[in-house]
């Protein structure tokens, strides 16, 4: 059996960001590895560097701000929902399936 070559392509991108995010090389992501890698947007974002975006720093300039560790809650919970199989880590294939 054949996959498409857009299918292919979605397999091979989503192997690598796997391997990315794996920093103990195991061939799935924890919780932490999954926070941590997650949690670029935000530290990009806070330039002032106060573990907090404020709305200034916020897409569009506007919105609530947020702190470091309620961002950390919201991927925790991304995290939770993409293991489908609960077994505490996310395979490639989780990795690429639409979020819940």
């Amino acid at each position: 059996m054949f996959l498409p070559v857009a299918a292919m392509a979605q397999v091979n991108a989503t192997s690598d960001y796997l391997a990315r995010m794996d920093s103990d090389h195991d061939g799935r992501v924890g919780p932490i590895e999954f926070l941590d890698w997650m949690s670029y947007a935000f530290d990009a974002r806070d330039g002032n560097r106060d573990g907090v975006l404020s709305a200034d720093e916020l897409p569009g300039g506007r919105g609530q701000a947020i702190t470091r560790d309620q961002h950390r809650e919201r991927l925790a919970a991304t995290f939770k929902k993409q293991d489908t199989n609960g077994d505490g880590y996310l395979s490639a294939r989780e990795l690429a399936a639409p979020p819940q």
